[in-house]
């Protein structure tokens, strides 16, 4: 029996120097990065290992630099005879990864979408004027009822962006509510709250405006039967047919991830063993304070790919 899922990372994964280690044992590494950087029109392997890490963190250049590192990531993995997982999910922009690796959608493709989708994130909400934060250690419901508060009292936009877990929220809006929601998670017991390294207010409604000039980028990307079945974002299902996949995109750029409910689903369909395949190991992270007895395990180094690969063989 299959009881194997791969996972990608969202944005906030992004860190310079990513792979670089990686790269010096597998060619396909830069061989990948180069391939993107013809379609992006410069060297997304100097800004991923160089920076400087203000760019690197720019949404429209973090999302394809993180995709690209998954994609080589899961490449790396099938050369060295890696088994096709049951089942793929990707978070927020991870999603976007999965498709590439489940075969719906190609890399070309993506790259350039997921770059103008990171441009007009922007473009609605100018830099500065946005953030996202991390909540640790208050349950969903106290979350979401401080950002009402603080919204209505405020007359601004924040709400929750990311339930990632028991007592794992993240927030997002404009920078004013955000911060004042932070204060009021502190004061109401909140274990850690983290600013999160992303130049736009993901999942609230804040992006809406930019839907409509998304969707016809969109709606020029071919998008096929994944070969692998992907869990959205948006719904903790999957779906097929390419008119569903492309509306859950759609509706991920305005609302919240559901990676709590997409690793319930995981639990659901037998899945014992999970690799995080990227940059970082947030994912991982999430996926052991979920769940205690599945093997979970991030790989974006040559140590942690020989592990997976001993995994895959035993």
């Amino acid at each position: 029996m299959n009881t194997l899922a791969v996972v990608f990372p969202g944005q906030a994964a992004q860190k310079v120097g990513m792979l670089r280690t990686l790269a010096e044992h597998y060619p396909l590494v830069k061989e990948t990065f180069s391939e993107v950087s013809e379609v992006l029109g410069y060297d997304i392997w100097k800004l991923v290992q160089r920076g400087p890490v203000t760019e690197l963190n720019k949404t429209y250049r973090a999302q394809p630099a993180i995709l690209t590192a998954s994609v080589a990531v899961w490449r790396i993995w099938k050369q060295q005879g890696g088994c096709a997982p049951k089942i793929m999910a990707g978070h927020s922009l991870g999603e976007y990864s999965a498709l590439v690796c489940a075969e719906g959608m190609d890399l070309y493709s993506a790259v350039k979408l997921v770059m103008i989708r990171g441009m007009l994130m922007q473009e609605v909400v100018p830099y500065g004027r946005g953030a996202m934060s991390v909540i640790i250690g208050l349950s969903d419901d106290v979350v979401f009822e401080l950002c009402n508060k603080v919204a209505a009292q405020q007359d601004q936009i924040v709400s929750p962006a990311s339930f990632n877990g028991p007592g794992h929220v993240v927030i997002s809006g404009h920078k004013e509510a955000v911060n004042r929601v932070n204060l009021c998670c502190k004061n109401a017991g909140a274990k850690h709250i983290l600013m999160l390294p992303i130049s736009v207010p993901s999942h609230c409604s804040l992006m809406k405006p930019a839907v409509v000039k998304f969707r016809k980028e969109l709606e020029k990307i071919v998008i096929t039967t994944p070969r692998i079945p992907v869990v959205n974002n948006v719904d903790a299902c999957v779906e097929w047919e390419s008119k569903d996949i492309r509306n859950a995109l759609i509706r991920q750029l305005y609302t919240p991830v559901r990676w709590h409910e997409i690793v319930q689903y995981c639990i659901h369909q037998k899945i014992k063993r999970f690799l995080e395949m990227g940059p970082g190991k947030i994912l991982t992270g999430l996926i052991r304070n979920t769940v205690s007895d599945v093997f979970s395990l991030s790989v974006n180094d040559p140590v942690s790919l020989s592990e997976a690969i001993r995994m895959n063989k035993s």
